[in-house]
């Protein structure tokens, strides 16, 4: 690391910089009215910074792009804090988790599924109800996996995750496709399957959260990162994490989270 970095890693933010995905509801969008739009306006708060963003759609490089980008005409990185990463991401340090949920299984009620109430009925199908299914399947994700296991991948219709299109996104395709009856069952990240089935509550979702199956994990636990080497700003935003967790599920629930009981995993750092 440069002495000018180095300098940024233990300097005071005199501002909350975040990277952020422009259109990626419900986590961030443009105009603010993501969940994580408000979890950075509250740790703004906290901090008694403003806030300030640089945009980037979550794709391949995002964090080469954003968070570890210093080639900025005064040598500063271009933001400090990502907002959603899996806990045990390895491309930054993540901090303490805030949010733990599962992937869900989503329909909408009354179109022919209401048999479907639990993820064990789709074991269970006859022939003439396996056939009336088209599973939307993404490219990655536990769903995929356990339609594979279950038999069903011939009723499966795919859709990528990442797709070129950065104005495409899992929560547009599901209103899209799901509520057009292009596909009539898919599976996605439970956040994105409440908040949907919050906010387009005409088209009545019924979203199933998904259990553990043998060899298959969908729920999981979503922090935030720092760099590497910015141990201190970590330890701070951890400290506002543990401090703030009543105000941060209150955000949850307004967006319809489905949420589990965060497990906290004291590391050694954090108990110096």
């Amino acid at each position: 690391m440069c002495a000018s970095s180095a300098a940024q890693e233990s300097a005071p933010k005199d501002e909350l910089r975040v990277c952020a995905d422009p259109n990626l509801l419900p986590m961030s969008n443009r105009a603010g009215d993501g969940y994580e739009n408000k979890l950075a306006e509250l740790l703004a708060r906290k901090l008694g910074v403003p806030l300030k963003y640089e945009w980037f759609p979550q794709r391949m490089g995002f964090i080469r792009n954003t968070l570890t980008n210093n080639e900025t005409e005064d040598g500063r990185y271009k933001c400090d804090l990502v907002m959603g990463v899996i806990e045990n991401f390895e491309m930054a340090s993540p901090t303490r988790p805030y949010l733990r949920s599962s992937w869900a299984m989503v329909y909408v009620k009354d179109r022919g599924l209401d048999f479907i109430q639990s993820q064990d009925d789709l074991k269970t199908l006859s022939p003439q109800q396996a056939d009336s299914l088209r599973i939307g399947l993404w490219d990655r994700g536990p769903g995929t996996d356990f339609i594979h296991q279950v038999g069903l991948m011939d009723q499966g219709i795919p859709f990528q995750s990442m797709s070129g299109d950065k104005n495409e996104y899992p929560g547009k395709i599901i209103e899209r496709d799901l509520i057009s009856g292009d596909i009539n069952l898919t599976f996605v990240w439970g956040p994105i399957a409440g908040y949907l089935a919050k906010t387009l509550s005409e088209s009545k979702l019924k979203v199933i959260p998904m259990r553990a199956e043998p060899g298959l994990r969908f729920d999981f636990q979503i922090a935030m990162a720092v760099r590497f080497a910015d141990s201190e700003w970590r330890q701070q935003i951890n400290r506002m994490l543990a401090a703030s967790q009543v105000e941060i599920n209150a955000i949850l629930d307004d967006y319809g989270i489905p949420r589990k009981e965060l497990i906290i995993r004291p590391t050694i750092e954090d108990t110096d």
